[in-house]
């Protein structure tokens, strides 16, 4: 008994508490867009141009490949995680659709036939004994049935315009993948043509370095040199066999990965790279006004706004769910009853004008009070908007940085291959004298084939560089949206400015909600 009597106590306690924890219950600050960072200093460094523009859609072919553009085309057309995309984007509708039917009248056919039997020791015959044991038929046509819910407060609209949002976040995120694959596909391409072009140097290496040896060998067997020599140029031939080794592993690595981003098995790309396919020098400026228009042309800043405007309009349907509503439910059609299991008999009366018979039922729906239920709801979506705010600005601040980090990486990597081409450039030349001088006897073979290595060894790098350079401008066309324009131009308005939020403030200070 006082265990029941401290549960009643603490139970009213907590109904008295409740409209002070409503009026408690006003709508904080919400988050608020960040505006375009400061890269003036950064894109000044890199060369931005008024005249530069945005990067095309299908930006791959600038660099003219026609190998390129075909792994680039298979992939985009044959990529399971394109096509996981493209479904998750098909989901998305499908919900609009749902969200869109709120604001429809739905309207049914509804037919219907009951037999019943009266039993006649029952309830109904213990009060009227004249129903005991009637058997009784009754159907129904109703060819309109409808039913409809008044959008005063904009409840369905903003339902409809949040899954409309997400529609559009799902599209820009479809661009994304669209964008990460093509661009994965280009640097791995770059990478593994890099990589075959160090494996033909590297074999090539090895051939000379075998060739050192026999030199060593006939220069031991005449007297002219040690047994010494022979051994230092035998290991020079494992350590180039070794890094044989590492280019061919380097490039099975790029193959492997490639086939995969376009859908195939690993044999799809073992014949890649076998030709001789040239790839035209790219160097693409900034466009000047990058900071301020990166949220039109970034397909993962335009997926976390439009994530942030469905979510305003979450807490607007919150919001009108605290409001009254007012709702329509009716029918029009036909009715019959008759006292018999003849069905035949029933179809005499059903099929007359005295079997019309419709019903209008206006209703009106006031929630007073929910315990909570709906005043958390709302402050759930409302903490679900400050997260997507907050998520656009980090992601806002990462695209920045992608863009600083990509022009700071394309400009070292052609300031390393410049410096590299022009130190290939200078062995040639040192090359090419000593064979001058080889062929007029003064040096022998061992020069040449020591100095070939030199040139073959900088070749090494400098297809490492080349790769390297390409790669980053890879990452810059990635960083600067791909050739993506579907973004918004604006950020959406806040959503506690509405109309509805001062009557909703009010409902909750009396502890409505």
């Amino acid at each position: 008994m006082l265990r029941g009597r401290g549960l009643r106590r603490r139970a009213l306690i907590a109904l008295s508490l409740a409209p002070l924890a409503a009026c408690q219950a006003t709508a904080p600050e919400r988050a608020e867009f960040a505006d375009p960072p400061a890269m003036e200093r950064t894109l000044a460094q890199a060369g931005a141009s008024s005249r530069a523009g945005w990067p095309e859609e299908n930006w791959w072919r600038r660099f003219r490949n026609a190998e390129l553009d075909r792994v680039v085309d298979k992939a985009l057309a044959d990529s399971p995680g394109l096509h996981k995309a493209a479904d998750r984007l098909r989901q998305t509708e499908a919900v609009s659709e749902v969200e869109g039917a709120r604001l429809l009248p739905l309207l049914d056919f509804d037919m219907g036939m009951r037999q019943t039997r009266i039993p006649t020791h029952g309830v109904v015959a213990s009060y009227n004994r004249a129903l005991a044991g009637t058997e009784r038929t009754m159907a129904f046509i109703n060819p309109l049935s409808f039913r409809y819910e008044f959008d005063f407060w904009g409840k369905n609209r903003a339902a409809l315009d949040a899954a409309l949002g997400e529609t559009a976040a799902q599209e820009a995120e479809y661009a994304q993948t669209r964008l990460l694959l093509s661009a994965g596909v280009a640097r791995a391409y770059f990478r593994g043509r890099a990589a075959a072009r160090q494996l033909a140097i590297a074999q090539a290496m090895t051939k000379l370095r075998r060739e050192l040896v026999a030199i060593a060998q006939n220069r031991f067997r005449t007297g002219v040199d040690t047994q010494d020599a022979i051994a230092q140029a035998t290991a020079e031939v494992e350590a180039a066999i070794k890094r044989e080794a590492g280019a061919s592993a380097l490039l099975a690595f790029q193959q492997d990965l490639l086939a995969r981003l376009m859908g195939e098995g690993p044999d799809a790309a073992r014949d890649l790279f076998a030709g001789k396919h040239l790839v035209a020098s790219v160097r693409l400026a900034p466009p000047a006004k990058l900071p301020v228009e990166m949220l039109a042309h970034r397909p993962d800043l335009s997926a976390a706004m439009h994530r942030a405007e469905a979510a305003a309009e979450r807490i607007h349907a919150a919001k009108a769910e605290i409001l009254p509503s007012i709702d329509l439910v009716g029918f029009a059609g036909l009715e019959a009853s008759r006292n018999s299991t003849q069905i035949s008999e029933l179809g005499k009366f059903l099929f007359r004008s005295s079997a019309f018979s419709y019903a209008v039922t206006p209703g009106f729906h006031l929630p007073i009070f929910q315990g909570g239920r709906l005043s958390g709801r709302l402050e759930g979506r409302r903490a679900e908007y400050d997260e997507a705010v907050d998520s656009y600005n980090e992601t806002l601040l990462a695209a920045a940085q992608q863009v600083a980090d990509a022009l700071a990486n394309v400009k070292q990597t052609r300031t390393a291959l410049d410096a590299q081409n022009r130190l290939v450039a200078a062995r040639r030349t040192e090359l090419d004298m000593a064979r001058s001088r080889w062929r007029n006897g003064i040096r022998d073979r061992r020069e040449i084939v020591l100095l070939a290595l030199g040139v073959l060894d900088q070749s090494y790098a400098q297809a490492a560089l080349e790769g390297d350079n390409q790669a980053a401008t890879v990452d810059l066309f990635q960083a600067l949206g791909g050739g993506y324009t579907e973004g918004p131009m604006q950020a959406p308005i806040n959503p506690e400015k509405d109309n509805i939020t001062p009557v909703v403030d009010v409902i909750q200070s009396l502890g409505g909600g």
